[in-house]
Parts: C-alpha cells; sequence; structure tokens
C-alpha cells in the first residue's frame, strides 16, 4: 500500500474514533449533567457574612479557607510579632487587577467584620477595623498569647452581590502552649453572665440553635441589639477552621429594644464533625463572648412536619422580639 492511501485510511480512522468518543461520552455524562454540574459549582461558589443558613448546605464551596475568592484577595496582613506589644493590625483587600478595594456594601452595620482566632480555637476576637482613603484596614492591636492565628476578613464588596470570607495566618512570637483535644461544651460563663446552649447541630440540613443567657440564675431579659442584631454566632470547624457566620432569627430590631433571654438561630454544618461556637451578646454597652464545642447530630434533622407549621419557628421569632 503506497503512502497516500495509507495517511487516507489513518485520516479516516482518527475521524470514526472522534464521532464514536463524542457519541459514547453523550451517553456516559449528558450534557444536561454537565450543566446541572456547572451550576451546583457556581451556586456554592459564594458565602459570607451573615449568609442565610438555608442556602448553607454540603455542596457550597468552604468559605474561609482561602485568601482569594471571586478575584478578590486578601493582602498581607501586617501586627505586631511579639505578644504584650502594642501596635497596629492592618491590611488591604485587592482586587481582580490588584488595586485596594475602596468600596464596600453594608453588612450588619459595618462594612467588614473581622474575627481573629488562634488556630486552637482559643483566643477569640470579632472586631472592626477602620479604612483610610488609600483602602488600608486598621485597627489598634496587642496580642494576649503566643501562637499561629487565622485572620478572616468577611465583608462584600460593593459591586458584588454576595459576601466573601477570606482568612491568612500569622504568627506570633512566644512561648505556646496549644489547647487540648477540644472536648464537647454546651455551657459557658462570661463575666458573671452563664449562657447555655441547646439544639443539635446538622450537616447539610437546617436546625435551630438556643442560646440562653442568665445572670445568677436569674434570665437576662435587657440583651441589647448589636450590629443589628440580639447576639452574633461564627462557627468553626475544629481542624481547618472552616467558617460560618449566621445571625438569630425573626425581625432586626430597633434602637431601644431589649431581648432575652433566649436567642435563635438558624444553623447549618457543611460537613460531619467538632464546630468551636462563639457567640456575641451585648448587656449595658458592653460585648461579651461565650464559646462552645459541638459535634454535629447523628440521623435526620428534624422536618417541618415535626415542629408542625413551617412558619412556626419564624413567627415564634418575631413575636418574641416584638414583645421587647
Amino acid at each position: 500500500m503506497n503512502t497516500p492511501v495509507r495517511l487516507s485510511l489513518y485520516g479516516l480512522g482518527l475521524v470514526v474514533a472522534f464521532v464514536a468518543a463524542f457519541f459514547i461520552a453523550n451517553a456516559v455524562v449528558p450534557p444536561t449533567a454537565v450543566e446541572a454540574r456547572m451550576q451546583a459549582a457556581e451556586n456554592g461558589s459564594h458565602a459570607g457574612h451573615g449568609a442565610d443558613a438555608e442556602s448553607a448546605g454540603a455542596t457550597e464551596a468552604p468559605r474561609g479557607v482561602t485568601l482569594e475568592s471571586d478575584g478578590f484577595i486578601l493582602g498581607p496582613v501586617a501586627a505586631p510579632h511579639n505578644t504584650g506589644e502594642a501596635g497596629e493590625l492592618s491590611f488591604t483587600i485587592l482586587d481582580a487587577d490588584g488595586a485596594p478595594l475602596t468600596e464596600y456594601t453594608e453588612s450588619h452595620e459595618k462594612d467588614l467584620h473581622l474575627i481573629v482566632v488562634r488556630t486552637d480555637g482559643e483566643q477569640f476576637r470579632h472586631v472592626h477595623p477602620e479604612i483610610d482613603e488609600a483602602g488600608v484596614w486598621s485597627v489598634p492591636w496587642e496580642w494576649d498569647e503566643a501562637g499561629s492565628y487565622r485572620v478572616f476578613a468577611d465583608f462584600q464588596p460593593g459591586d458584588a452581590e454576595e459576601a466573601l470570607t477570606l482568612t491568612r495566618t500569622l504568627n506570633v512570637n512566644g512561648d505556646f502552649a496549644p489547647a487540648d483535644v477540644h472536648d464537647t461544651r454546651l455551657e459557658s460563663s462570661v463575666d458573671g453572665y452563664d449562657v447555655a446552649l441547646e439544639g443539635d447541630l446538622y450537616a447539610g440540613a437546617s436546625s435551630t440553635l438556643t442560646l440562653t443567657v442568665t445572670r445568677d440564675g436569674e434570665p437576662v431579659t435587657a440583651m441589647e441589639p448589636y450590629l443589628g442584631a440580639f447576639g452574633h454566632l461564627v462557627a468553626l470547624r475544629d481542624g481547618d477552621l472552616e467558617y460560618l457566620h449566621v445571625h438569630p432569627e425573626g425581625d432586626e430590631p430597633e434602637a431601644g429594644d431589649r431581648s432575652g433571654p433566649d436567642v435563635e438561630f438558624a444553623t447549618e454544618a457543611p460537613t460531619p464533625g467538632r464546630y468551636l461556637l462563639y457567640f456575641d451578646f451585648q448587656v449595658e454597652g458592653e460585648v461579651r463572648t461565650a464559646s462552645f464545642v459541638v459535634d454535629t447530630a447523628t440521623g435526620d434533622a428534624p422536618t417541618a412536619e415535626d415542629h408542625g407549621d413551617v412558619e412556626s419557628g419564624e413567627e415564634g421569632a418575631e413575636d418574641h422580639g416584638d414583645d421587647h
């Protein structure tokens, strides 16, 4: 067989193989499946401060485990290197062009929420830095204890529809004794206030967690609005500190409203495991943080039928707010 004939047959064989591969691929992975997978990935790529617990599921991309998302980058974080050294913590959010981001959408009365916690779950802080004209965020800072820390910037760019949570790690010099392996903890005391957590946390399904605040055995009913809510709850997955931030059910309180002793949160864990929870609440103008350790529950989460009317939880939360 001469060379031109062999080449022609080889080319024909390639065409036949390509056509066969096309039909096989469509049989094994139809276009509708590909489109659904791409849509699911797109829907799961956004999250952040105050994300609705109903939309936070196991299919979402992890939050707060990367310094870049949707083209935005948390720049290097400057802070004191040693414990007991007064200074400033500062950073810049950069856009896709590498320019400082200066336009933000306010969320819960702030343009940016900063969470700082040691990687063993200790030394939690929730603060609100100020931004200058150049787009640099800063806040006075001093470290109480040494160790490796995670810094979470929780914000919504001015032209974006969704909020983002970006993170970096900082190391602080000094002797470091990490906390022992966390045991589950459903009660916490801070500055004379006792806080108890009730309810089950489920992976991939929403459920209600109730935080009850008492003092000297008496219910605290003078809880004040803080950043547009009667309380804030941050959950970090033990191990990689994947980030989840939720807010109470019910309407946003008005200035002068008071509530308590219960604050309810619709919460959903992205995966099974152990979670570190931090509850911020304000009484007499001072914000305090109670911490908890919770394992996700086994079995199926309660359904609407288990609780009666699907809307009963929301209506109850709204009535509770109106009472105060």
